[in-house]
């Protein structure tokens, strides 16, 4: 009978290496955790809540604009970015202890540094070698630059949420979620803000209806939005950043911020001295128990590259602990996965695009509308919502719901509850609304449009 130092060993201590290990300790393992920076991962420490912190703090900027059309007259205001980092910092702090106390009442022993797989149940940390029956990677993944000259010059949201000072002219490169929130923060803080993306639309992958909608709100917003236009180099000149386009237009800012995507964190783990293969991304495949190429090894949350969001790693990391220590064996659930991006406005989204509804499904029929929300008729900020539902046109379950609309993170929990319970269009039709609210459209869309795979 083999033995060794651990049932379990994980290889990063962010969200779904965190609950795998509670989890797994929970059924009686023995489990050690190896973490090289900092307890909580890309989400506590360097993503979701940092980032969030900032982004409450940019719409007090908004509400101060806002609030003249309601009566208020307020002084002269200005934004202390050192008092918000030192601020956002406690708190980071403050939820990694939460995190070092919890993985310690579970029974967890981990170890700072870097962890390494030198064979098929042996671990390196420090120059220590583990061995363990289990090998669980939770790396996550790290944002990347672009390869451009200049490049060096650019920073990434690590950086940005580290910063001691903030730029009074920024532009940010990508189109995604990050690229989004970002220009959101700075734009609210007051800064000029560019967005530079190559495609035609922000949020790939997203419904296109909701694609078109966000960056005309971003550009109402008084984002400088620079589409169709690729980032050709960056060049530091007499104090400032000069942003080479494609076009040929030159942008003149203090900060450039690359959001241009993220990598897994694969490299140097060793993961070849046990045979577990990686794809071209560098991401670790695995089955829907999150099993790796190779026995014994397991993977979970941003390093498989799947649907790289905070619940799904902590709902990979749990599957996981139930399959293999709690003989509880259950696969990983990513169907109707609910997400938001914390823009301003916010995009929030559960099920399936039109597109992807009209291919899976055939016909469907779409509800939708956009219209001005009534806070707006007083701010006379030019904001409008935009509200999607779209249903299967034989069996009349709802295959998606989208919208666009401030606080849309919250209205879209709801929501995903009524689609994973299999809630049809004549559901949300007998549900009646609160009024006055954006969410109430949900439940008062009439008007449908038929579509099919071909006119998607």
């Amino acid at each position: 009978m083999n033995t060794y130092d651990f049932d379990l060993f994980v290889i990063g201590a962010g969200s779904g290496g965190v609950r795998a290990s509670r989890i797994a300790a929970g059924y009686g393992a023995k489990v050690a955790v190896a973490e090289e920076y900092r307890l909580g991962g890309t989400c506590v420490i360097r993503g979701c809540v940092p980032k969030k912190l900032l982004m409450y703090a940019s719409q007090f900027g908004f509400a101060l604009e806002d609030s003249k059309g309601f009566g208020w007259r307020v002084s002269e205001a200005s934004h202390q970015w050192e008092n918000l980092i030192r601020a956002k910092d406690t708190e980071v702090a403050r939820l990694e202890r939460v995190y070092e106390e919890l993985l310690g009442k579970a029974g967890v022993e981990v170890t700072k540094g870097r962890a390494t797989i030198v064979g098929a149940h042996e671990v390196r940390v420090n120059d220590v070698s583990y061995t363990a029956g289990h090998i669980l990677v939770a790396t996550g993944a790290r944002p990347e630059l672009p390869e451009i000259p200049g490049a060096d010059l650019m920073v990434t949201s690590n950086d940005v949420l580290a910063m001691e000072r903030a730029p009074e002219r920024v532009a940010i490169v990508g189109g995604g979620y990050i690229a989004c929130e970002f220009a959101g923060i700075f734009k609210g803080l007051g800064k000029k803000v560019w967005m530079v993306h190559r495609g035609s639309k922000l949020l790939r992958g997203f419904d296109e209806q909701v694609r078109e909608h966000i960056g005309s709100e971003l550009a109402a917003s008084g984002i400088q939005m620079r589409l169709d236009s690729a980032v050709a180099a960056v060049e530091r000149k007499h104090g400032a950043y000069l942003v080479y386009l494609g076009s040929g237009e030159i942008l003149e800012v203090d900060l450039v911020v690359a959001a241009t995507g993220r990598k897994p964190n694969t490299v140097g783990l060793g993961l070849e001295r046990v045979g577990v293969q990686v794809d071209g991304q560098g991401a670790v495949p695995v089955d829907s128990y999150s099993r790796t190429s190779s026995d014994h090894v397991y993977a979970v949350g941003d390093v498989t590259n799947r649907i790289n969001l905070t619940p799904v790693a902590i709902h990979e990391g749990h599957a996981f602990a139930d399959s293999v220590f709690g003989a509880k064996p259950r696969p990983t659930d990513h169907e109707d996965v609910p997400f938001a991006v914390f823009s301003q406005p916010q995009v929030a989204a559960v099920g399936l695009t039109e597109a992807e509804a009209c291919a899976k499904h055939g016909a469907v029929r779409v509800y939708s509308t956009a219209f001005r929300p009534m806070r707006a008729t007083l701010s006379g900020r030019n904001e409008r919502v935009l509200v999607k539902l779209i249903a299967d046109d034989k069996t009349d379950r709802i295959l998606g719901a989208h919208i666009v609309a401030p606080d849309a993170a919250e209205i879209i929990q709801g929501i995903a509850v009524a689609l994973k319970a299999g809630a049809t269009k004549a559901d949300f039709d007998a549900t009646l609304g609160v009024h006055p609210s954006v969410a109430e459209e949900f439940v008062t869309l009439r008007s449908a449009r038929h579509a099919t795979a071909s006119q998607s």
